[in-house]
């Protein structure tokens, strides 16, 4: 019996020693985890059921002049994915919603037919798929509607909806001053383009960081923490580019480029006292023969000017006192010799001997070669360093990067020779920018200012001005007074007597030069293949009698044989000066008052006024853009061009009838597709998105053809294809 007892207590004695040593050694894990392992075990739990993730904040928005017209902006789209394999999601539900769903699906993305839709999310439900694939590139109305599906409708967790957002930069106005518009590639090559990349510390804005914690469904929510960042939005830049300007501009540039098959071209149209740049148009010839805006040239491309540079050759003549404008200097027979090179006049036979003001405007190379060899032989330091004066030599300093260097050697470089001086005089061994060349006749326009040129007015954040851009002056005068009268009334005599005559018209005078260029090839000179590249240019200002805009227009390499500046760049020159006086109703004011200040000073007897033929009244009837109705009104009424036709509506169609314009009602209903024919690109995108649809332009110009007919019903996001009068 004892020793029954005995075994009987060892067992008990031994199964608590057992327990015992069983609890030290869970103990003994708790304290090593605890206190050895916990920080790294809390951490690991952490990691797996808590993250920080980065919140970005909305990209500022890039704007027309006056802050309303959008030239940029970041619109959200949506990758629809499905999960089929959630928890929340039974198979009741699932088949009871899936032939709604798909029928539904079809509707909205028009890809697939129900029946496909069906089929597919079958099979992928029944291999447990829980990231699938329903549509990349969806818009946020079609992600509205996707909400309101069958089993989508329940949510995330049960309908299994997944929407991931991301934001795709916009043009609303398409191609128009894209370049300069530009991009920022966040890639590897990290490219950043125009304004989109000069002003990006502005418009990125501040990232945010948010925690967020995994929940059972395999969920992430926000946890409100004490070191949650709220994302800070990016500020608004409000350019100095003026919509519709451009639009004429670009207009004006294509016609001509395609009616001469060059190879590019740009438009500048810059105001004369700000430096304000209100238009920038830059195309190129693509591989299908159209032309689209891949460079800016305008900025960017340093090349020989041509005779647009004989302003600031003869500008030092005058200054030095070397030159008068009557002065006389025989041209001979058209052609002198300097050394190996033989510079020519393009009239056969020469301009014999005529005056340094009919040599500018007839732009003799051989008269003004003369002038500048002839004077500064000996001195070459001396017009060089006239040039530098006028900041010639300097880079303009503009926002947007990339701007090309300008080249004027000076003398004892390694690439000075003894033609350097002839060849300079118009325009060869010297490189400069569109732009830069632009910026010395606006300091003539601007009475001897130099301002710099500028893209951006201002930044705004929600609609306040943080940062305000004023104009900013080089110099205060380029040369005298005396100079600059002269200067200006050569330039307006080239316009009125000399290569750029064709450009005169009855309302205002244009002042400017013309230039023409043979293009040079580093490694094969001004001849490829026996065959000469030319780069056809004029620059000038408008209104002669009171500037208020510069303007320089460049086409390089017209296929065509006429590549002369008048007769290829001058046309597109005329067409913007036209329609920007014929739409600016304070450029009219002030250059009338300006007239009848003028005309006061002079007096007429009766006797004399009575023997004067009465002028013969031009056709001033133009032709007009269908659009907005008050706009309209107030831009026909302001130019006093007589129009017929009082309708209600906010939108009219136009038509030119004999002696006025008709108005006739466009009528606009909900739900149908709007008419956009004849309207221009603004007006056209306008009306369509406001109605709900996504507008996709092809080309420039007005509205020649839409993809869906005026009157069709339609569905909100739907797209629509504005094919225009340029492509």
């Amino acid at each position: 019996m004892k020793t029954i007892k005995k075994v009987i207590v060892n067992r008990v004695i031994g199964l608590y020693l057992g327990i015992f040593i069983l609890a030290l050694l869970i103990v003994g894990r708790i304290l090593q985890l605890q206190i050895v392992q916990g920080e790294e075990l809390r951490q690991k739990s952490e990691e797996l059921m808590l993250k920080y993730i980065t919140i970005e904040p909305n990209r500022g928005d890039i704007y027309a002049t006056g802050g309303k017209r959008l030239l940029a902006t970041s619109v959200p789209y949506y990758e629809i994915r499905m999960d089929l394999n959630s928890s929340a999601m039974d198979d009741s539900r699932f088949r009871s919603g899936i032939d709604s769903l798909s029928i539904c699906l079809s509707k909205l993305f028009r890809d697939k037919s129900h029946a496909t839709w069906k089929r597919e999310l079958t099979r992928a439900r029944r291999d447990a798929k829980r990231y699938y694939l329903i549509r990349r590139q969806v818009s946020y109305q079609q992600l509205q509607e996707l909400k309101e599906f069958p089993i989508f409708r329940m949510g995330q967790y049960k309908g299994g909806l997944i929407a991931i957002q991301s934001n795709r930069r916009v043009h609303p106005h398409q191609m128009l001053a894209a370049r300069t518009i530009g991009y920022l590639s966040k890639g590897e090559s990290g490219n950043v383009v125009g304004i989109e990349g000069a002003y990006d510390h502005y418009l990125s804005g501040v990232r945010g960081v948010r925690l967020m914690q995994k929940t059972a469904g395999n969920l992430w929510i926000p946890l409100r923490d004490a070191n949650e960042v709220d994302p800070k939005n990016g500020y608004d830049v409000i350019t100095t580019i003026d919509v519709d300007i451009q639009d004429v501009a670009e207009n004006a540039l294509l016609k001509q480029l395609s009616r001469h098959k060059a190879h590019h071209g740009c438009a500048v149209l810059m105001e004369v006292e700000t430096g304000c740049i209100r238009a920038i148009a830059n195309l190129t010839i693509d591989e299908n023969g159209g032309y689209n805006e891949s460079y800016n040239y305008a900025i960017a491309e340093s090349t020989e000017p041509g005779s647009t540079f004989k302003l600031a050759a003869l500008i030092a003549a005058l200054e030095d006192g070397f030159v008068e404008p009557g002065d006389t200097i025989d041209t001979g027979k058209g052609s002198v010799r300097y050394y190996d090179q033989v510079i020519k006049d393009t009239r056969k036979g020469g301009h014999g001997r005529i005056s340094v003001q009919e040599a500018f405007e007839v732009s003799s190379n051989v008269a003004l070669s003369k002038i500048i060899y002839e004077n500064y032989k000996g001195k070459e330091e001396a017009f060089i360093e006239r040039l530098y004066r006028m900041h010639l030599n300097e880079p303009l300093g503009i926002e947007i990067r990339g701007e090309g260097q300008p080249m004027i050697k000076y003398p004892g470089d390694e690439l000075w020779s003894g033609i350097s001086l002839p060849m300079m005089s118009h325009g060869y061994e010297v490189r400069m920018t569109p732009l830069q060349v632009l910026n010395l006749f606006n300091a003539v326009a601007n009475d001897g200012c130099m301002v710099k040129p500028r893209i951006v007015e201002k930044i705004h954040y929600y609609g306040r001005t943080v940062r305000q851009f004023d104009t900013e002056i080089i110099d205060p005068s380029i040369c005298s007074k005396q100079t600059l009268e002269k200067i200006q009334a050569m330039l307006e005599g080239v316009v009125e007597r000399g290569t750029a005559k064709n450009l005169s018209n009855e309302n205002f005078k244009i002042a400017g030069k013309t230039g023409t260029a043979q293009i040079a090839n580093e490694k094969y000179g001004y001849k490829i293949d026996s065959k000469v590249s030319y780069q056809a240019s004029f620059a000038g200002y408008f209104p002669a009698e009171n500037p208020k805009y510069s303007c320089i227009v460049v086409v390089n390499s017209p296929s065509s044989d006429v590549y002369y500046g008048n007769l290829v760049a001058g046309p597109v020159f005329r067409e913007i000066a036209k329609k920007v006086y014929a739409t600016s109703i304070d450029l009219q004011e002030s250059l009338n008052v300006k007239m009848a200040r003028a005309s006061s000073l002079t007096t007429t007897t009766p006797s004399e006024k009575q023997h004067d033929p009465p002028a013969e009244k031009p056709d001033l009837i133009p032709y007009s853009k269908n659009g907005h109705m008050q706009e309209l009104n107030s831009v026909l009424g302001a130019l006093q061009i007589p129009f017929k036709g009082e309708a209600e509506q906010d939108w009219v169609i136009t038509k030119k009838e004999e002696g006025h314009i008709q108005l006739e009602p466009l009528t606009v209903h909900e739900n149908l597709v709007p008419n956009v024919k004849e309207m221009g690109v603004s007006d056209a995108v306008y009306l369509l998105e406001n109605a709900g649809l996504r507008v996709t332009v092809q080309g420039r110009g007005k509205v020649l053809e839409q993809s869906i007919p005026p009157g069709s019903r339609f569905e909100k996001g739907q797209k629509i294809i504005l094919t225009m009068s340029f492509s």
